[in-house]
């Protein structure tokens, strides 16, 4: 048994998808079903008993500390948080709740556990605790990418309260001898994503016909991995990562956001051509960027693959075919998490932008 938080989002529901096609090991999976938490992301676990949805918050210390007694797992997995920069700026107080306060709360219910249990049990335990790449703050354009010795140097309220969680594990691990896991993770994108990150956002918007927002120039470069190469390399890591250690994990894939943006209308173009039969790339429309936007990042994965044998499997031409085929294919999960809350977010976000010409 392993315990999951914010197994209902987008990164922690393909997580439990995966963990239960490729195991039988079951899984309680803890999540507040926050706007992007969706269980609908989990349909297809419906009467499987090896699957234990939990609605609840990893703030809660009592509630943890029941789960923990009740199921006795051997991990836990956090990857429950606020994650997205653009709602940091607007409102932090609930990435400072969730991101600091909440995994403080996780921590201090698992080392509680965790200290009761046998001699072997508490060796053989883990806490692994999925972080970004944007602790690491900006590369200039031909600075070496990040290392997991690169030192935290975050620049938005959403990193900064990542930045603190993860000295949290560390210092869990110092002080308590918690055998705890970092791992700190690239863009990622696949199904199941909320349309409020970059790649949704364009699929949805392209086929809605709105116009496609890009921020400042478009030239922001990121480093973007396949969720499911996420996936493994968190499995990897649990089975094998040594405690206390941080873990890079990239794809191998620095894109600028507007060539992003061009591949995902180009293959709109081939697979759900406009009815009017013009190109898609015609609904780009450039806006005023975000405060503090960080201009690069790039992920040096060399320590998992050299240490823990991972590499990704998944090209960025295969991993975004299959990205923009799935909401192709599941326009009803879509349409259902575009909640009025949702469209109050894009409203908020992107109206009072400036539009800078096309």
């Amino acid at each position: 048994m392993i315990l999951v938080t914010g197994g209902a989002g987008f990164i922690g529901a393909n997580f439990v998808l995966d963990w239960l096609a490729t195991s039988d090991e079951s899984i309680v999976n803890l999540d507040r079903l926050t706007y992007a938490g969706n269980r609908q992301s989990l349909a297809s676990l419906s009467g499987d008993d090896r699957h234990i949805f939990v609605h609840g918050d990893i703030g809660d210390g009592e509630l943890g500390a029941r789960l923990l007694a009740q199921y006795a797992p051997r991990a836990i997995i956090n990857f429950a948080a606020e994650s997205h920069v653009d709602r940091s700026i607007h409102g932090p107080a609930d990435f400072i709740q969730t991101n600091i306060v909440g995994t403080f709360q996780l921590l201090e219910s698992v080392r509680a556990y965790w200290k009761q249990l046998p001699e072997e049990g508490r060796q053989s335990f883990r806490f692994l605790h999925v972080s970004t790449d944007e602790v690491y703050g900006s590369l200039a354009p031909d600075a070496p990418a990040f290392t997991e010795d690169h030192p935290y140097q975050p620049n938005s309220p959403y990193s900064a309260s990542k930045a603190a969680s993860d000295h949290l594990l560390r210092a869990y691990h110092h002080t308590y001898g918690l055998p705890v896991l970092t791992t700190n993770c690239s863009n990622n994108y696949g199904p199941f994503q909320f349309p409020e990150k970059l790649i949704p956002l364009m699929i949805v918007n392209a086929l809605a016909g709105k116009r496609l927002p890009v921020y400042g120039d478009g030239q922001q470069i990121r480093d973007w991995l396949y969720v499911g190469d996420h996936c493994a390399a968190i499995r990897r890591v649990l089975a094998a990562g040594v405690p206390g250690a941080t873990y890079n994990v990239g794809g191998g894939n620095e894109k600028a956001n507007l060539d992003i943006v061009h591949t995902i209308c180009g293959l709109l173009d081939e697979l759900r051509p406009r009815p009017d039969g013009r190109a898609y790339r015609e609904q780009i429309t450039y806006v005023t960027d975000r405060p503090g936007h960080d201009r690069r990042y790039a992920i040096d994965a060399r320590r998992i693959e050299r240490e823990l044998g991972w590499r990704p499997a998944e090209s960025f031409a295969s991993g975004i075919d299959r990205t923009v085929r799935w909401y192709l294919a599941n326009q009803d999960w879509v349409h259902n998490v575009q909640s009025g809350a949702y469209r109050e977010w894009v409203e908020k976000n992107y109206a009072d932008r400036q539009k800078m010409g096309s």
